[in-house]
């Protein structure tokens, strides 16, 4: 009892003292100290520093050293600068933002540190999509790029996602060496700052030319894999989920020629409450909902939407009963990939040798199409990233004209070498051009991909999560995956556990990693994931068979087994 008294004490002065040590600066920014003062939640605020992980920050805004503010991006910002100033390389990053509360204050700070040290910062005068960022470290030759996004988060979120030369996120072997450097900086006393006006008149900081955006755009553009066909009579409409996606998407359809469309009026400009989507992610109904609403009305082709930094890409299609149907990312993924093998091989564009990548968790129908195309599939962790890689690799062997098509089931997707992390604009380019191509067949989407189903199986994938709130919430997820490694069931309901794969260990094909997969009887999967960026551990169920009948009928008992099983008595 005393020796729990004493640890709860420890606890309790170590963040105190946190707390009491920003209270007493007296530069503390006079919004963040109200903040503070009026607080009810200050062990959370200071129980632990924000976490860099291999996608860099990412929290709740506010005061305190464990959400995003003006300290925090200032911090790491110097941790990057100190790893940087190690390197050879060429001293100068990158850096873009998106429609959320202080992005563009974020962005100036983060350039500011940089000016300071000594490194040159190319800030994009106005906010883009998180692909524009990877293009832009390849285009100015940046060796660092940082975006000022939270992606799909809600907006009480905000983070700072930091990428290598390459334009793809940091390997985690830079991750490790920033974060050993952000770790060792104190947000107050070891900063390096500076005026941002001053910066820009000498010239520490530049902004992006518009050429760079431009030729985005165009290079997304000679990414198409037909010929214009249909496109002219497509109907669409697409809503940026009040993000980055207008511009670039708006450059884009004209250059294709698409003049039937549709944007989403209450969510066409930026809005940093996301007041018609709370939770502006494409992979929710609820997000696209005023999009759905619009399609009533106009009665489009395809609707269309970008998350709000643009890298992820949801879509609707007729259902064929007069109403329309969202697409899951495995859907989309695997009719982008059969359109981009099926029309190359019909224009005779279709080298041998080709790679498709895609990762551990999105659906096991995407091996059967690249067997049927004769396309080498790569599966990597979860993370497109990992895709990214794969892409530098080839790249490094002089053969990135290899790879044809990369997608992770949340909705992330890329036809090209031009960047390297999932692209939201390029996205829109394959959807309209397989939309087009298939309406010139007589086919939608939804038909094309249910002549898919019966030639490869029925494939049903859904994802579920459990969130672990407060300061344990991080030990209780591993608590988990502990228990699960060391009593891994033999049976889970009515099907029988015939392997698990533990990523931890040497063997699977792809980096070490806290996953745990169990391949189950009847061609059903499951596979358990801690997320890297949020407190919550995420579950993957695929089921398969040879009827949309029997299909949802496995799907149905998995989901039971989720609910009743794992969620009520292992996840306590």
């Amino acid at each position: 009892m005393r020796h729990q008294q004493n640890k709860e004490k420890s606890v309790f002065m170590a963040w105190r003292k946190e707390y009491e040590r920003w209270m007493a600066q007296p530069s503390l920014d006079k919004r963040l100290k109200e903040e503070l003062e009026a607080a009810d939640d200050l062990q959370d605020r200071f129980c632990q520093e924000l976490t860099f992980g291999t996608g860099g920050l990412r929290g709740i805004m506010g005061a305190g050293r464990n959400r995003m503010n003006i300290y925090t991006v200032r911090k790491a910002t110097q941790g990057l600068a100190n790893y940087l100033r190690k390197t050879d390389r060429p001293m100068q990053v990158a850096i873009a933002y998106d429609s959320r509360r202080y992005s563009d204050v974020f962005a100036k700070e983060t350039a500011c540190v940089l000016a300071a040290n000594g490194i040159a910062a190319w800030l994009y005068p106005r906010l883009q999509p998180t692909p524009a960022l990877s293009w832009a470290v390849r285009y100015l030759k940046c060796d660092a790029g940082i975006c000022i996004t939270a992606s799909h988060n809600p907006a009480e979120y905000n983070g700072y996602k930091v990428y290598g030369p390459d334009g793809g996120q940091i390997t985690l072997e830079d991750a490790d060496k920033i974060l050993s450097e952000i770790s060792r900086v104190d947000c107050f006393s070891d900063v390096k700052t500076t005026e941002f006006e001053t910066a820009l008149e000498k010239k520490q900081i530049q902004y992006i030319p518009e050429a760079c955006i431009d030729a985005f755009v165009d290079t997304v553009y000679d990414q198409r894999v037909g010929s214009n066909e249909g496109l002219k009579k497509l109907k669409l409409v697409y809503t940026p989920l009040h993000g980055t996606g207008l511009e670039c998407v708006k450059k884009l359809l004209k250059k294709l020629n698409i003049t039937q469309v549709s944007i989403v009026p209450e969510q066409e400009y930026p809005d940093e409450n996301f007041t018609t989507c709370p939770y502006p992610n494409p992979e929710i109904p609820e997000a696209m909902q005023k999009g759905l609403e619009l399609c009533e009305r106009v009665r489009p082709d395809i609707l269309l939407g970008t998350d709000p930094d643009c890298d992820r890409c949801g879509a609707a299609v007729p259902d064929g009963e007069g109403r329309y149907r969202l697409l899951t990312g495995n859907e989309i993924g695997i009719i982008l990939l059969d359109y981009i093998c099926r029309v190359r091989m019909a224009n005779g564009t279709m080298p041998k040798r080709l790679v498709a990548v895609t990762t551990i968790v999105s659906t096991d129908m995407a091996v059967s199409i690249a067997e049927r195309y004769e396309v080498e599939l790569r599966r990597t962790l979860t993370g497109f990233k990992f895709i990214g890689e794969q892409i530098g690799a080839l790249e490094k062997a002089g053969e990135e004209d290899r790879f044809i098509f990369g997608f992770e089931e949340s909705y992330g997707y890329l036809s090209g070498s031009h960047v390297r992390d999932k692209d939201g604009v390029n996205a829109v380019l394959l959807l309209c051009e397989a939309a087009a191509w298939h309406a010139a067949r007589g086919q939608t989407l939804l038909e094309a991909l249910n002549t898919l189903y019966e030639e490869f199986g029925v494939y049903r994938n859904v994802l579920r999560t459990k969130e672990f709130c407060g300061p344990d919430g991080m030990a209780a997820m591993q608590r988990l995956m502990d228990r699960l490694r060391s009593e891994p069931p033999q049976t889970m309901g009515g099907f029988t556990v015939e392997k698990m794969l533990d990523y931890t260990k040497e063997g699977t094909g792809v980096p070490k990693a806290n996953v745990l997969e169990f391949r189950l009887s009847d061609n059903a999967k499951i596979i358990i994931r801690p997320s890297g960026t949020e407190p919550k551990i995420k579950l993957y169920l695929s089921a398969c068979n040879r009827s949309v009948a029997q299909a949802d009928a496995t799907m149905k008992e998995l989901l039971s087994i989720i609910d009743m099983l794992l969620l009520k008595k292992l996840f306590r």
